[in-house]
């Protein structure tokens, strides 16, 4: 039993030392982005996640799914089109009529055969592919990924995806890139092979999704800035909030809890002094 937790011990400190250079990759760092629901005591700003929602859907939704997201989450407590009159995210007026812009696969009953509809509340946002297979011969053999829980599966992952969206740039001198390939600082890689300038290789790596954004490509009606890093801002936020809905509530209630074993400890001290009081211990 010893051996094996110390061969465990062992596995992990070697994974612990290991992880931050496979994390950092050569990747620049991610770029701070300023987001409203960082820290503690942050919470989303509903403008921002309305904004990045539309970028998704006008932009983002062409290639990756969000197979976890249901339209009525976008009018749940703390989401980007949350009503407090309406009974229920499901009958949220705005979340019925985005959900209709929106086309989904169904069955028609009468005859069975394969259909199109509008989509309603209750509905997934649908994949822009049937399958995998079909995602990946669309992308020279990649399938994008899905962007349910993305700002979860990276680290600093609202900022990283921040940074990436806006950090495209055109590959340095002497820096060998293939056909269908696009230099992003922000990405994990490797340039060292492709290297052929002097001093040290670049920090990031290739990526095979061209650059999503372009100023003016998303018309903003609140008069926010139209522009390649507003978008990535807001469609990070929409991600990051989306991979985490319940983010400001669990701040909140663990702001709560703290408060209460604060004055726990305090009753528990005055309880101590007082049944001990005068009593030799």
């Amino acid at each position: 039993m010893r051996k094996t937790l110390i061969t465990l011990v062992a596995v992990l400190g070697m994974t612990a030392v290991a992880a931050p250079a496979l994390a950092a990759g050569g990747a620049k760092h991610p770029r701070s982005a300023g987001f409203s629901f960082e820290g503690p005591f942050g919470t989303f700003d509903q403008g921002q996640l309305q904004r990045g929602y539309k970028v998704y859907r006008e932009v983002c939704a062409a290639c990756h799914s969000m197979d976890l997201m249901h339209f009525r989450n976008l009018g749940e407590a703390g989401g980007p089109f949350y009503d407090s009159h309406a009974a229920n995210p499901a009958e949220n007026r705005f979340v019925k009529a985005l959900a209709a812009e929106v086309q989904v696969p169904d069955i028609d009953t009468e005859t069975g055969e394969a259909i199109m509809r509008d989509a309603t509340p209750a509905d997934r946002f649908p994949s822009p592919y049937p399958n995998a297979t079909a995602a990946a011969a669309g992308n020279g053999g990649a399938a994008p990924p899905d962007l349910s829980v993305m700002a979860k599966a990276r680290h600093d992952g609202a900022n990283y995806m921040y940074s990436l969206l806006s950090g495209y740039q055109a590959a340095p001198a002497g820096l060998q890139i293939r056909p269908g390939q696009y230099y992003n600082p922000y990405m994990t890689g490797d340039m060292t092979p492709f290297w052929t300038g002097e001093g040290h290789a670049p920090a990031g790596g290739f990526i095979a999704m061209p650059p999503p954004l372009a100023d003016g490509q998303v018309t903003y009606d609140d008069g926010t800035a139209q522009t390649v890093d507003q978008y990535a801002k807001d469609v990070s936020a929409f991600i990051a909030w989306a991979s985490d809905p319940r983010a400001t509530e669990r701040k909140q209630a663990g702001f709560g809890v703290m408060i209460f074993l604060f004055l726990f400890a305090g009753l528990t001290y005055l309880s101590y002094r007082r049944i001990w009081k005068g009593v030799a211990h």
